[in-house]
């Protein structure tokens, strides 16, 4: 397989200035950035070999099939990302291999049924608060930061949706635009502190992750959470960077994930010993009435009380839950704003959304949306799928062989590439989503079409395994209707809500103002990277990468309100 080199001076010893390399990209780049220049160069497949460790890299379909479908068995997460990953991933599914990686998906399978997936009203009472306050921070004349509203949205109708306790983080005070001075800013809009509490400018993590300037009251427990949560993913994550030799010499002396996790743990721990207090009651409700003790689905249970049907060990329920936690809240929250940030930039593409869920919907907010109509809005999944294929929330992953093995060479007069056993695999599905090779010259425009025209069956039919926003395989995500259902729901309604939407990049603080003077390439340039133009000329957004995918400094748009039915 081609052998990369560092990129100082044809490579440093052990190829330490690749992590160098990573470490910075991380926090500085564009999503891709110094993989690109390696592809262009060696193909979409090869060695980075950091500190004399084979570190194999791709991004053909063909080699990600073969990981996460066709040789499922000969690739694991491996003891090395388990150890990276454990002090905040634990035994959850997103962690674990073999025998424990069936038991946690054995447990969550039943519980995401139709009837439960298809049930709107939670997301209902969660997206009128949400538009409530979307609508009286516009009312104050300051654009609103989208990211941190979906993060909210998503929070609060997880929290209730799996676990039955909701942070109701939807009704605390939004954040305001970095310009807004700290000695005059509006007072918080949270009903429920403004008037009790004095208030105090801080700068601070929103429930979206990211930096904002809030006027707040205090910080709630809601954005303790979510802060801690962000803060546990980035350690983590530079921890695969850095890989196994070099992180836990950087924690040496203190793990830099316990002080998050105390605060994440303490109210996973909570609701875990809730759930089994009440299982426990159940059961002697039950021996009392001499009733037979069975499992079942009953209206109104949650995921946490499903669990704990299947098991009472703290452990196993605290570490699935923060597993599921990531997969149900961050991702949503991500992909919606995303969407939005797009329909902005596109305003042809909010345009032909509207008209059809007008024409197949109406504009009566109070009318209860139905499964079968929403099923029926074609071009909405079409905005949702673009989204999902220009900005996988999950951008690159990783395995390990078992095994030694081959992968075809992407040329094939060329020999099969080796693959020793033990040896990680890592591959992005956000490069694979932007090649034009696979997805056609336009491969990124944003264009919902491509999902509903020729190219459809031109691209994606002939390989379904160039798109997978929700992975592939036995791993293939369990909540991948209900993510589409939750984002289906609150586009439709913000749709009713509002007829345009105008992204300000000057609400965002300039540190994370996008596109960055070192991302602006020419058109030579642009060729040389894999014929990948690279949406970051032109981009406006600074994507993040944790363990999942994000926008520093937030999305922060202007809406226009529509007529509505009341």
């Amino acid at each position: 397989m081609p052998r990369a080199k560092g990129p100082k001076f044809g490579g440093w010893l052990g190829n330490v200035d690749t992590i160098e390399m990573m470490m910075k990209n991380a926090k500085e780049g564009y999503p891709g950035d110094g993989l690109y220049g390696l592809t262009a160069k060696l193909g979409p497949a090869f060695n980075m070999r950091v500190l004399w460790t084979d570190l194999l890299f791709t991004s053909n379909p063909e080699h990600i099939q073969r990981i996460l479908a066709t040789d499922f068995g000969n690739y694991v997460k491996g003891e090395r990302f388990q150890q990276a990953m454990g002090s905040v991933l634990g035994v959850g599914v997103f962690n674990s291999d073999g025998d424990m990686w069936k038991f946690h998906r054995s447990m969550t399978r039943p519980f995401f049924t139709r009837d439960r997936i298809t049930h709107f009203e939670l997301f209902d009472r969660h997206a009128l608060i949400c538009i409530q306050q979307m609508k009286k921070r516009l009312e104050e004349g300051y654009p609103v930061d989208f990211q941190d509203l979906m993060g909210r949205f998503t929070l609060d109708a997880a929290t209730e949706f799996l676990f039955g306790t909701c942070f109701h983080c939807l009704e605390d005070g939004l954040p305001y635009p970095y310009y807004v001075p700290t000695t005059s800013s509006p007072s918080s809009s949270s009903p429920s502190t403004s008037s009790i509490l004095p208030t105090t400018t801080t700068t601070t993590t929103t429930t979206s992750g990211t930096l904002s300037t809030t006027t707040m009251n205090q910080t709630t427990s809601a954005q303790k959470f979510s802060t801690s949560f962000l803060l546990s993913q980035e350690v983590i994550s530079d921890r695969e960077r850095l890989g196994p030799l070099v992180w836990p010499l950087m924690e040496m002396w203190k793990d830099k994930t316990k002080e998050p996790m105390d605060v994440v743990g303490g109210w996973i721990d909570r609701i875990v010993r809730e759930a089994l207090e009440r299982r426990k009651e159940k059961k002697i409700i039950k021996g009392r009435e001499g009733e037979q003790e069975k499992m079942r689905e009953e209206e109104g249970e949650t995921l946490l009380d499903h669990l704990v049907e299947m098991t009472d060990d703290p452990t196993v329920l605290r570490d699935e839950t923060l597993n599921i936690m990531i997969a149900g809240r961050d991702t949503t929250a991500a992909t919606l704003s995303f969407v939005i940030y797009s329909l902005a930039k596109y305003p042809e593409a909010y345009k032909n959304l509207r008209e059809e869920i007008l024409r197949m919907i109406g504009s009566d907010t109070k009318k209860p949306l139905v499964y079968e109509q929403v099923k029926e809005c074609r071009y909405l999944r079409a905005v949702i799928n673009e989204t999902l294929r220009l900005f996988p929330v999950v951008p690159f992953n990783i395995r390990e062989s078992i095994h030694e093995t081959t992968w075809p060479s992407p040329d094939p007069t060329k020999e099969p590439l080796y693959v020793p056993a033990g040896t990680k695999t890592a591959y992005s599905v956000f490069m694979m989503h932007r090649r034009p090779d696979l997805w056609g010259p336009d491969a990124e425009e944003f264009d919902p079409n491509r999902f509903l025209d020729h190219r459809l069956k031109e691209y994606v039919g002939k390989n379904p395994f160039i798109f997978l926003p929700f992975n592939a395989g036995p791993r293939i995500c369990l909540g991948q209707q209900f993510a589409y259902n939750e984002m289906s729901f609150m586009l439709i309604r913000l749709v009713q809500h509002f007829e345009s939407f105008e992204f300000c990049a000057d609400a965002c603080e300039p540190e994370f103002r996008a596109p960055r003077k070192e991302w602006v390439s020419s058109s030579e340039d642009r060729v040389k990277t894999f014929g990948a133009g690279h949406r970051k000329s032109v981009d406006e957004i600074f994507p993040k990468l944790t363990l999942t995918m994000s926008v520093a400094g937030g999305v922060w748009i202007n809406a226009k309100e529509a007529q509505v039915w009341s």
